[in-house]
Order: C-alpha cells, then structure tokens, then sequence
C-alpha cells in the first residue's frame, strides 16, 4: 500500500499571537512550530499503523520553505519512511492543495490522508480540494479506517451520530480525533530520521484564490462579576441590564 500523508506546521498553542506589515502578515519571531496535531496524531499514526499492518510505504508531502525542515524530520522519527518539501509558502488553502495534486498524480499513492483542520486557520478545505483535483472519492472527519483490499470501511462524524461508509481505493480521507492514538518518536526513529529521504521539489505554477486583507485579535474578555448567591435581585438585574447575548 502507498500511503501519502499531507503534513504542515502550526504555531505552538502557547504561542503569542501578533501581526506585522499593517495586519496582513502573522508574526514569526519568537514562534515554536510543531507538526499540525490533527496531521500528525491521526493522520501520519494511522498511516503509519497500516502501513505495518498490510506492507507497503508512508510518504509525507509538505508545501513550505526550508524553515518546515524539522517539523518534516519529526514526521519521519515518528514512522514516515520519505518525504516530499513542495519548495514554496503555502499561501492559500486551493494553492497547497493544487501543489499536492500535481505532485501525487503520477505516484499512485492509494490512499492520501489529511488531518481535518489545522489549528491555526481552522478551513477543512485542503483534503476536499486534493480530492477533487485528483476526481477521487473523498470522506472528511473519519475516527476509524479499516482497509481490506482494495476496500476502505470508514467510520465518520456526522450530525447528531456516526456513520459507517464504505469506499474503494484511491482515495482521500481527512482524519478526526480517535483515528488513532499519538506516538512520541524513541531515539532510533530520532536517529533514523537524519538520514530518511527528503526530497525537495519545484512548486507547479499557481495562482491563488485569495490574499489576506487583515488579521485581527478578537476584543479582550471583560471582568467577572461574582454575586453574593443570597442576592438574587442583583444578579437578575445584570442579566437583563448588562449580560451579552452570544
């Protein structure tokens, strides 16, 4: 089975979070990446998992610069056995997913994974994307992939329950919490990825879709008033005098 996992970095949730060049740019300096968790949790360890189960190759695929090199390196400690750079910033959902396309249409990879989000923009879009560039089936938010064959039964969220599909290779999945559990890379994998395949490749030509016009902090949290919980007349004077409807 070839496996190819789209993996992309996301600030460290402690990160502080600023903008530069008039709000239209996040700031980097001072900034710790990691892989994306919904990436690298669930995606790269289910990819990973099969591929120990039924043979085969995991390759990761990332559309970024040099400065992704370690979040990439930590893919492979984990398990991945190759990787793909795409050598450009990744500046707009449709612009990494046409990347990955144009790379994966000749590989032949029969099964292509995706975490559902990243945590940084939160947009779903890439695996839908990939999976309508490449005219392949497409299943979004799967908690459990099982392969047998050339069959994927696949269990999904979906509004107010689960449910199970069924699916035939090639396809694209994005992966959701309960895929499966995180691995922490040992030594050897550490070891290893030092001298795994990295292969840098020329980004296709394309334009994007969309440009940020500006980023902008969501308005401070204000005070919390504690009411003595004798003084019930107070406290429904703030709900309907000051309390917020959100």
């Amino acid at each position: 089975m070839k496996i190819l996992v789209c993996i992309s970095k996301a600030p460290d949730t402690t990160a502080k979070i600023n903008f530069t060049d008039g709000n239209t740019k996040f700031d980097e300096a001072g900034v710790q990446y990691i892989v994306n968790p919904y990436d690298e949790w669930y995606a790269l360890v289910r990819g990973i998992e099969l591929k120990e189960a039924n043979g085969g190759t995991v390759t990761t695929v990332t559309v970024g610069t040099a400065a992704d090199d370690p979040i990439i390196r930590k893919a492979l400690a984990i398990g991945a056995d190759n990787a793909v750079r795409i050598d450009s910033e990744a500046k707009d959902a449709f612009f990494t997913a046409k990347q990955i396309a144009e790379y994966a249409k000749s590989e032949g990879f029969d099964l292509i994974l995706t975490g559902k989000e990243t945590i940084n923009y939160n947009g779903s879009q890439v695996g839908a994307m990939i999976a309508e560039l490449l005219d392949l089936p497409y299943v979004s938010l799967a908690t459990d992939l099982q392969i047998a064959g050339s069959t994927a039964t696949i269990k999904r969220e979906a509004k107010g329950g689960k449910e199970t599909v069924q699916v035939s290779t090639p396809l694209v999945l994005s992966a959701s919490k309960g895929l499966a559990e995180q691995r922490i890379p040992n030594m050897r994998g550490i070891m290893a990825a030092r001298t795994k395949p990295l292969n840098v490749v020329s980004p296709a030509d394309v334009t994007p879709l969309t440009e940020t016009v500006e980023y902008s902090l969501p308005p401070e949290k204000g005070g919390v008033k504690l009411i003595d919980p004798e003084n019930m007349d107070e406290l429904v004077s703030l709900l309907h005098n000051e309390a917020k409807v959100i």
